[in-house]
């Protein structure tokens, strides 16, 4: 399919710098089968969901994966994208033709990496040296790795650290968050519960390419990258449950769909999964995973209006942001949420 039939035009006071508070009071767009659309609140969630619906949520958190450095003279900037190793990442890097392999980058607090090979997509594998844990090593010299359409217009800050952070994260890997869980809070996980809606947690470790920009004219010729996840035998087995008792299975962010649907096998069900995924949704996709997506507002052009599109229609997803900009929305990362349910 053409990339441009994904595009559209957002102003840029639409892009939202700092999450609501509290979090489960920013605004969700409720997108049902051919019905109109319907403006709420995150904290309305547990009157729209049924008893037995299962919410999915993935548990990777992020790491501080940006790093300053030098090499010699020349400034170097690296953004950490996935684990290859005990030692070994993958790392997009910023002024990477001055960077040859075998060269030793200085980012400071004591820790530095030898350039390693160089991929077809532009990456370069980082060895960092020493004993410590290269977590260890981030959080004395890295930054939170925010979306490059905030870090444009503000420097990370502290309060980045915690804001940009799921209250499910517990398993260290992710250079981005999944950030339609950021809208939860444990106060709206109790009335979920006491409504009678199920949580599953699974891991999908959120790479940096999920910021890239497609830049081919045709989705078929668009490489996605890799990215590692698992899911539990007793969770696929729990998720199997609840379709077989009547519940929807809605995942909460793309992560956890994308994870899910690479989990799945031709009859629907769930399998157990650690390994990496590139699975890329377009519409005439055919979902077998999952009843439902909770997912924030996406890039023009992107994978995941793309992922959206294909669950949804296009034509129906081209409306329901057409309305979100209108009614003032807040987008991207740290904006406001959306409901999908295709019926």
């Amino acid at each position: 399919m053409r990339v441009d039939l994904f595009d559209f035009d957002l102003p840029p006071e639409r892009i939202a710098l700092r999450p609501a508070v509290p979090r489960d009071a920013a605004r969700m767009l409720v997108v049902e089968g051919a019905e109109g659309l319907h403006d709420h609140r995150v904290s309305d969630l547990p009157s729209l969901l049924r008893a037995g619906d299962c919410l999915v949520f993935n548990d990777t958190r992020v790491i501080p994966a940006q790093l300053e450095g030098t090499r010699g003279e020349a400034r170097i900037g690296a953004t950490l994208h996935k684990r290859l190793g005990l030692r070994s990442w993958q790392a997009f890097v910023r002024n990477a033709k001055r960077v040859r392999t075998g060269d030793r980058i200085d980012f400071g607090a004591g820790v530095a990496a030898i350039a390693g090979s160089r991929d077809a997509d532009g990456t370069i594998t980082l060895d960092f040296e020493g004993d410590e844990a290269v977590e260890v090593l981030l959080e004395r010299a890295g930054r939170m790795p925010l979306p490059p359409y905030i870090a444009a217009k503000r420097p990370t800050d502290e309060k980045d650290r915690s804001d940009y952070q799921t209250m499910f994260a517990r398993e260290d890997g992710a250079v981005a968050a999944p950030t339609a869980a950021l809208h939860f809070t444990h106060g709206l996980i109790e009335a979920l519960s006491q409504r009678g809606v199920l949580s599953e947690t699974l891991t999908l470790h959120v790479g940096a390419g999920t910021f890239l920009p497609v830049k081919v004219d045709d989705t078929a010729e668009h490489r996605m990258h890799a990215e590692w996840g698992r899911i539990e035998p007793a969770a696929a087995d729990r998720l199997n449950a609840v379709r077989a008792n009547g519940g929807r299975i809605i995942a909460v962010g793309t992560t956890s769909l994308r994870l899910l649907e690479s989990a799945v096998d031709a009859d629907g069900m769930i399998r157990s999964f650690a390994d990496d995924t590139r699975i890329f949704i377009t519409p005439g996709y055919r979902f077998r995973a999952v009843d439902g997506l909770m997912t924030n507002f996406h890039l023009p052009r992107s994978t995941l209006f793309m992922l959206v599109s294909a669950l949804m229609g296009r034509e129906r997803m081209q409306g329901a942001y057409a309305h979100a900009i209108a009614q003032g929305y807040r987008f991207y990362s740290y904006g406001d949420s959306s409901l999908l349910l295709p019926g």
